[in-house]
């Protein structure tokens, strides 16, 4: 625009250097890729923005979030990178808001441009979750088959679904309009009102208010570690870094996971997994080896119910700890309430001095349910109809456990007792 007031800014305009920065910022464009192109920066900037202009508030955040997610799983998870697959066209998108009759956000439009989602495969791109008997890896759709997916339903309309998992028909959707209670590009999953005699009173978890926030936060966490690889796949545990506790020469840390296909808000019972490392330092003597005997728990939920549990072993075993031995396994616990945290302690023997018995600290951890909003169909109806019994105790179980793994020795199947 500036190049048609004067001369002198006609001039400035066409000067190549200052159209260096606008490339590197908005296309995240390297010195390499204009070698190739073997453009000036100026033809470089224009071409793009002719193609991509219409994204430019979000191309070069989502553009570094692909790349950090590709050159991150490129070294951990080689094989997913396999399933993605390469861009749509502008026609293509558009050819979808024909199909289904919404507009697509822009941001979710740029990530497509950059990639159209991944294959149906094992694993999926959005994270896994296993349990000895439930399994769940959510795949990000390509645009064809989440236009497959689009909802007109009642409960809910107008809302495109963005993740899939084949085991067990897990997706989360965004809402293309403001509709039943959502906020427009709101994205959740859907939790179908147990108690509800409208089958379209379904309730929501709310994970993400845009496709930009929610695709980049996720993405943040996997690249800074924040969720763990496990047998090449990306687990979407947390793990709150002051959620640690030394005793001796032995630590033990957690992390934790809601899990939302297990979960209902009414009735209200929410679902978490947490997995358990229990670390000997390197450092440790030989002598310092040890077994595991029992375990204590003291499971508090948000009304303050106290629950203690005690029992033997941890997943129906008796691990041996010893200097740099790690063994972590994962277990589960239900709240009638939206939060509640654990805490409790490990009984151990020395190997060398059998008689010898101490009391390893498990820090306490919380588990907090994601925002939730309530159906607009349960909310018109009488609500004398849906009596919620929120005074059950929670309950610490072996339906969902999974197999232990020690580093560098085979993990051997096995089920643990109740209250793990």
């Amino acid at each position: 625009s500036c190049c048609y007031l004067s001369r002198r800014l006609n001039q400035l305009s066409s000067h190549d250097p200052l159209w260096k920065r606008h490339c590197k910022k908005y296309w995240l464009i390297s010195e390499e890729e204009k070698s190739q192109r073997n453009q000036s920066w100026k033809a470089i900037f224009i071409s793009t923005y002719s193609d991509l202009g219409r994204y430019i508030r979000y191309y070069a955040t989502l553009k570094k979030a692909w790349d950090d997610l590709e050159k991150y799983l490129g070294q951990r998870c080689p094989r997913m990178i396999g399933s993605l697959k390469e861009s749509v066209r502008e026609e293509d998108l558009d050819a979808v808001e024909a199909q289904i009759g919404c507009k697509l956000p822009d941001d979710y439009r740029c990530s497509f441009r950059i990639h159209n989602g991944q294959k149906l495969v094992v694993p999926g791109l959005m994270g896994s979750m296993a349990l000895s008997n439930h399994y769940r890896s959510e795949d990000l759709l390509d645009i064809d088959t989440a236009a497959g997916g689009f909802q007109q339903r009642l409960g809910l309309k107008q809302c495109l679904p963005l993740t899939f998992c084949i085991h067990t028909g897990l997706s989360q959707y965004m809402a293309l309009e403001s509709v039943e209670g959502r906020n427009k590009y709101e994205i959740f999953y859907q939790c179908p009102d147990q108690m509800a005699r409208n089958p379209s009173a379904i309730d929501m978890f709310i994970t993400g208010t845009s496709y930009l926030e929610w695709f980049t936060s996720y993405v943040n966490k996997v690249v800074t570690g924040g969720y763990p690889i496990i047998r090449d796949q990306i687990f979407r545990y947390v793990h709150d870094k002051e959620c640690v506790a030394t005793t001796g020469d032995i630590t033990v840390s957690v992390s934790t996971s809601f899990l939302p296909e297990l979960s209902s808000v009414h009735p209200p019972h929410y679902f978490f997994t947490y997995r358990i490392r229990i670390e000997m330092s390197k450092d440790a003597l030989p002598e310092k080896a040890c077994q595991l005997d029992s375990r204590y728990w003291r499971i508090t939920n948000a009304k303050g119910d106290v629950e203690e549990v005690q029992g033997p072993g941890v997943v129906g075993e008796f691990p041996i700890i010893s200097p740099g031995r790690v063994y972590e396994y994962t277990s589960c616990t239900t709240f009638s309430t939206t939060s509640g945290y654990m805490e409790g302690y490990y009984t151990f023997h020395c190997l060398y001095y059998k008689d010898k018995f101490f009391n390893v600290t498990i820090p306490r951890f919380h588990m907090v349910c994601p925002t939730f909003k309530v159906s607009t169909a349960r909310m018109e109806t009488n609500h004398n109809e849906y009596a919620v019994d929120e005074d059950e105790d929670s309950t610490d179980t072996d339906e969902y456990e999974d197999r232990r793994r020690v580093l560098d020795i085979p993990a051997p199947s096995g089920r643990c007792p109740r209250h793990t």
